[in-house]
C-alpha cells in the first residue's frame, strides 16, 4: 500500500508543478496589465490605459457615482475627468493582490495613489474581475472607491 501513495506522490509532481506553473503564468499576465496601464496613464494615454478593460458594452466600473457600463462609457468619463496631464497625475498600484478564482477568472485587489503636480494625492481601493477572453485577460468588471 505504501508503494501505490509512493508512486502516486512521484507522478502527482509534475502535474501539480504545471498546474502551480500555469497559475504563477496567468497572475503574471494579469500583473502585466496593471504595468501596462500605469505607464500608459504616466504617458498621458488614456486610450492605452483603456486597452486593460473588455471592450464590450458588459463591462462594468463601479465608482462613487455608481455604476457605468460599457467601454466606451468608461473611456468617456476617464477623458472628461482627467482632461489633462496635471489632472491625470502619475499612477501608481500598491498593496496588490492576485487571486485565480478559476481557470479564466482572476480577482485583483488592491491601492491605487495619483499624484498630481501640486502635490495633491488621490488614492484609493479597488477589486478588479478580470477574465480570459479570446485567449487575452481583461478586466470586466472595476470596482473602485
Amino acid at each position: 500500500m505504501k508503494n501505490i501513495y509512493i508512486l502516486f506522490i512521484i507522478l502527482g509532481f509534475p502535474f501539480l508543478n504545471n498546474e502551480i506553473d500555469a497559475q504563477n503564468k496567468q497572475e503574471k499576465q494579469v500583473m502585466f496589465i496593471l504595468y501596462n496601464q500605469a505607464k500608459s496613464w504616466n504617458n498621458g494615454n488614456i486610450e492605452a490605459f483603456m486597452q486593460g478593460y473588455w471592450k464590450s458594452d458588459k463591462l462594468q466600473f463601479i465608482g462613487s457615482k455608481g455604476v457605468t457600463y460599457g467601454w466606451e462609457n468608461v473611456y468617456n468619463n476617464y477623458k472628461k475627468a482627467y482632461s489633462t496631464p496635471s489632472l491625470m497625475g502619475q499612477l501608481k498600484f500598491d498593496e496588490l493582490d492576485v487571486e485565480q478564482q478559476s481557470k479564466k477568472i482572476v480577482t485583483v485587489t488592491g491601492k491605487y495613489i495619483l499624484t498630481r503636480s501640486e502635490g495633491e494625492v488621490l488614492s484609493g481601493y479597488f477589486l478588479l474581475v478580470v477574465k480570459k477572453i479570446g485567449g487575452k485577460w481583461k478586466i470586466i468588471r472595476d470596482y473602485s472607491t
